[in-house]
């Protein structure tokens, strides 16, 4: 037998309804405002908060060297970092309020602050 003739018009009524109500939670809850400023964490410790207006590189010192956090308009990341596997650096740029970059093994952490946050499944 066809699965699918086990399902009566109140069943795709069902289903098609909580497909859209998936779609615009989606759609209003995942977007992120504009950023405002990038926040960096050293140590667990907060170590800049900077503008995102215009174009500038910080050097932050961690316990296995110096990172880089790149700055242009609306948009940050970390160019370098002396980590072994550079996961923040592949990270690339971030831009919406919310994102962040963790380089864990030099505890820096770059983060974009915002008027409105981004969903974060932290949070959840």
């Amino acid at each position: 037998m066809n699965p699918l003739t086990y399902f009566r018009s109140g069943d795709w009524l069902t289903l098609l309804l909580g497909a859209w109500f998936t779609a615009w939670l989606a759609a209003t809850m995942w977007h992120g405002g504009a950023p405002s400023k990038a926040v960096i964490r050293a140590g667990g410790q907060l170590f800049a908060e900077a503008r995102l207006d215009t174009p500038r590189r910080i050097i932050v010192p961690g316990p296995l060297g110096n990172s880089i956090v790149e700055i242009e308009p609306g948009r940050a990341r970390v160019a370098a970092d002396p980590s072994p596997r550079q996961l923040c650096v592949k990270q690339g740029w971030l831009s919406h309020a919310g994102d962040a970059a963790l380089c864990l093994p030099n505890q820096l952490s770059v983060e974009l602050a915002g008027t409105q946050r981004r969903f974060d499944s932290l949070n959840y």
